[in-house]
């Protein structure tokens, strides 16, 4: 069993940077991940 089996987290900011990374070892430990980000268009 991972450490992380069977718990649920959301991420704000998830899609790049240190949210991505974050992201990536929560699953990698068995989390489930649901993330949020938002682009900005110039």
């Amino acid at each position: 069993m991972k450490l992380l089996d069977k718990k649920n987290i959301i991420i704000t900011g998830g899609s790049r940077g240190i949210g991505r990374g974050i992201a990536l070892v929560l699953a990698k430990h068995g989390a489930n991940i649901a993330f949020t980000y938002s682009s900005s268009v110039d």
